[in-house]
């Protein structure tokens, strides 16, 4: 039971930064972020957007854990969290062997084919 529920959290988190991340806003700001921590007026910088709308943004990046806040004096810099990036990529990975054979197998109709053409 322990193991399900494990399952089930970890479905939901991988929900969550896939969802996070089919919006492009979201994604550019994960671009951003990736070259280093940003205040959210420099994160608005790029969009025309306003602080609040980005602000948006930012609270479905965290949501999913991709993004963390902290306090510096007045400014809320905003920090990347790289591990549901790579909790998203192994899961992903699971299925690269299925879209790899899948190519294999093109190839090898393809080739096939393209041999009794000539023949």
């Amino acid at each position: 039971m322990v193991e399900q529920r494990s399952l089930e959290v970890r479905e939901q988190q991988l929900d969550a930064v896939f969802g996070a991340l089919a919006d492009p806003t979201r994604r550019a700001i994960v671009r951003r972020l990736a070259s280093g921590d940003a205040t959210v007026g420099e994160l608005a910088e790029p969009f025309a957007m306003s602080f609040q709308a980005v602000s948006k943004h930012l609270r479905v990046l965290e949501l999913a854990g991709l993004v963390e806040r902290s306090r510096r004096a007045q400014q809320r810099p905003c920090k990347l969290r790289i591990e549901p990036l790579v909790a998203a990529g192994g899961w992903l990975g699971d299925y690269r062997e299925l879209w790899e054979s899948s190519f294999d197998r093109l190839d090898v109709h393809l080739t096939k084919k393209k041999g009794s053409a000539h023949a």
